[in-house]
């Protein structure tokens, strides 16, 4: 989610009407739409890495990827634009943005780290169909999977370079993680001033 924010708080269907036409992605939380920054090249190279590896692995599913450029709604009056999500929704309410998404990904930075891991976890946990949640971090190998339980818990699993694979049991892919971070450079010194 980028920093800037509108100051006038607006409708749901003011911001939906808006977004089918707008050059600049907006996400929507209770009234108030915040711009999307853009994004750095190792960010594209991650979600591509996973959308083609969903993609071709859910190509004789029901359940497809979508990667960035459509809306989850995850509560009446918020909309997010996860980096990467996958929905099996046969039957669509709307074009523009799913309900019931099985698994969300976020591909983290600095300015975004903080929603990822609190807010947009509170909220993806709170849409019932989904299973998994996931946060990538883009500038080291560090992976944060939160998957539900049969009791409606969460538990949360942690990755890094020294594990082999991660497994997404809600679309049932498993993936090594030099996968996810095929071509992406690591900066040896990484600070804090990261674009998106």
């Amino acid at each position: 989610m980028g920093l800037p924010k509108l100051k006038t708080k607006i409708s749901v269907e003011d911001y939906l009407k808006g977004e089918e036409f707008s050059p600049i992605k907006h996400e929507y939380v209770e009234g108030e739409v915040y711009a999307m920054a853009g994004t750095s090249n190792n960010h594209s190279r991650i979600a591509i890495n996973i959308t083609t590896a969903l993609s071709i692995h859910l190509r004789d599913s029901p359940c497809e990827p979508f990667a960035g450029a459509t809306k989850v709604r995850a509560a009446i009056d918020v909309f997010y634009y996860p980096d990467i999500l996958v929905s099996c929704e046969e039957t669509e309410k709307d074009s523009y943005f799913r309900n019931n998404p099985i698994l969300v990904i976020e591909i983290t930075s600095p300015s975004t780290e903080h929603i990822d891991r609190r807010e947009k976890l509170f909220a993806y946990q709170r849409i019932t169909s989904v299973q998994e949640y996931a946060v990538i971090d883009q500038h080291r190998m560090n992976v944060e999977l939160h998957r539900r339980q049969p009791n409606a818990n969460w538990i949360t699993y942690f990755f890094d370079a020294s594990d082999d694979r991660i497994e997404f049991q809600a679309v049932g892919l498993t993936l090594p993680i030099t996968e996810i971070y095929r071509r992406v450079r690591f900066e040896r010194n990484a600070n804090t001033n990261h674009d998106e």
